[in-house]
Formats: C-alpha cells, structure tokens, sequence
C-alpha cells in the first residue's frame, strides 16, 4: 500500500510506525509540506496518516482506503468530503500524560507557583512565615474535582485525582453507561446537571469534544455558578470556553484561576502566536501551555504502534481498532 504521513509529531517516531508488518509498504513523509505538495500526492494512495485534513485533501484522496487520525479529535477533519468508501479510525494513548498535567497545573494555582517563583527570580523572599497577610495555599486532598466529559482523559483524570484524596464527580452524555471496575466516583450526571457540578466543584476540569453542542459550553453563567475560589482547567478544545467570558472573571477574580492547554486557534507557526486575543499572559492566577499537555514520549510511541498494527489489519483484511467512519477491514 502507498501511506502518506504528514503529522510532524509522529515522523519523529518512524521506527515503530514501519514495524510488524507495515515496514513492507510505501511510506512518504510529507510533515510540513504545503497544503498544495500533499493534495498532489494523494491521488492514488492508500491510507492517510494525519493530525489535520482540508477539503482539497479529502476531495484530491478519492482512493484513500483509511484516513488514521494521529489524536482523539476529529474537528480538523471533513469527514462530510471524504469519499464513501474511506474509513477514518483515531487514537488515544494521551489520558494519562493529560491526567498528570492537569494535576501539575492545580496544585500549581493551589499553591501559586507562579508568582513565588516569579518574585524569587527577582530576588523577592515571599513567604507567609515573614508577611502574616499573605494567604496560606492549599492541599487537594479532600477537594472535589468535577469532570465534564468523561472518555479516556475523564477517567484517567479521576483515577489520579482519586489517588490524591479528591472527591470525584462527572457529567457525561449517558450518567448510567458502565464505568470501569476500578473507578469510584462519588457522582456521575448527565450533561443536564452541568450547572450543579460548576457549583459543587473545587476543580473543574474540560475534556469534552469540541462539537456544534459543546462550543461555548461555559460562559459567563456557566462561569457565574463556579466557587469564587474554584479552578477551571482546559484540555479540551478552547472554544468550549468563551474567551471573553473567562478573562473577565479571572480579571474580576470571579474564579480563582485557570489553567489553559487549549485555544481558540491554532497558529501553524509559532513565532509570535498565541492562540487568543485578550491578555491572559498579564494575569497571575492563569497557567499558559501551547496544548501539549499530552505529549509525552508515552503518548506518541503508543500511537504509532497502534496506527502500524492498525495498517497492518488494514492490509490483511482484518477488523480495525477505534473505527469512527467507514467499515474497511469488516
């Protein structure tokens, strides 16, 4: 089979993606060639391995038998252009590095690393044990955490805010779908119960898809029922937040703090790019990360493995893993 690449992550891990049984095949790793370069070469290639598709992609890779997404997400992909016969699968592999990264940046806000570190840069000594009026941080043991959407990176979330002593509550499109057997959740609601998780939770954690039901799932009442001493970390995607709306009650101190992974765009190069308009980097209560809260070495070498044994189904005839549209191998 003829397999173009053009995620820039996942060239860097060619060893595993050409192992059992896909080494045989003809690879053509096109990371950061033009638009224009990759719709030229997708005319009679056989799978597609990407991050992210245009319409001249999908309408140019009529022959394309899988389009293998390198990540969960499928808003960069038009899946409504593609041919009929094309198969589209993604992948996971990232719940738990995004699981650790979420408790770094609340016991960060928690504990306001950012300013602490920032002043002892300047050589400033701040410390409660010299300044009696300065606020004591706290622990997360013991605090709630509320998840909203509750796939791979929702319960890889609970499972290490469980192992720290936080209460755990969710709301998910179906509250009564079986959980895994080693999850303990104090509470699990459907999405109609939004509003009683923000006001409930110490931590609020996004990790919901982003969809045409999901964009600006929190706004500024979403935001008004949160705890004025209540964190809300985004690893989702950024528009399920409005921007506006989040920086007018961080300003206003309405909430705590955030911690945003996620943006509302997605600059391809990242030299003076920010991914949002108003002045989060001037506020000290906001943890700033340009979305790579899931990469990790982890993340990536599970992915290719599994899109090379997924290839290799693909070229025997056999049923593919996390099939999202389209019915090769079956």
């Amino acid at each position: 089979m003829r397999i173009l690449l053009t995620d820039p992550i996942l060239s860097r891990f060619t060893g595993e993606l050409t192992r059992d049984g896909t080494d045989g095949h003809d690879w053509e790793f096109l990371a950061g060639r033009p638009d224009d370069e990759v719709v030229a070469r997708l005319g009679g290639a056989d799978v597609l391995v990407a991050s992210r598709m245009t319409v001249p992609m999908a309408e140019a890779g009529a022959d394309l038998r899988l389009v293998h997404v390198t990540g969960a997400g499928l808003d960069r992909i038009p899946l409504d252009a593609l041919a009929p016969g094309t198969t589209v699968c993604n992948t996971f592999h990232h719940g738990r590095s995004i699981a650790e990264h979420v408790v770094m940046v609340a016991l960060m806000l928690s504990r306001r690393v950012l300013r602490a570190d920032r002043l002892l840069r300047r050589g400033i000594w701040e410390s409660v044990a010299l300044d009696p009026t300065l606020q004591l941080g706290g622990t997360l043991a013991g605090r709630t955490i509320g998840v909203v959407g509750f796939g791979e990176i929702g319960q890889q979330v609970a499972r290490a805010a469980g192992a720290l002593g936080m209460r755990v509550r969710a709301v998910r499109r179906n509250p009564d779908a079986p959980l895994p057997p080693d999850l303990r959740l104090d509470r699990v609601d459907g999405d109609d119960r939004l509003h009683e998780l923000l006001a409930a939770s110490d931590v609020v954690v996004l990790t919901v898809p982003l969809s045409s039901a999901t964009k600006g799932l929190i706004g500024t009442a979403q935001l008004a029922r949160m705890r004025p001493d209540a964190l809300l970390i985004n690893v989702a995607r950024g528009p399920i937040v409005d921007e506006d709306a989040l920086f007018t009650a961080l300003v206003e101190e309405e909430i705590a703090g955030a911690a945003l992974d996620v943006w509302w765009s997605h600059p391809k190069d990242g030299a003076g790019a920010t991914g949002y308009t108003r002045p989060f980097h001037e506020l000290e209560n906001v943890v700033l990360t340009p979305h790579h809260s899931g990469h990790t070495r982890e993340t990536f070498t599970g992915r290719a493995a599994e899109i090379a044994a997924n290839i290799g189904r693909l070229a025997n005839g056999a049923q593919l893993s996390n099939v999202v549209r389209g019915t090769a191998g079956r």
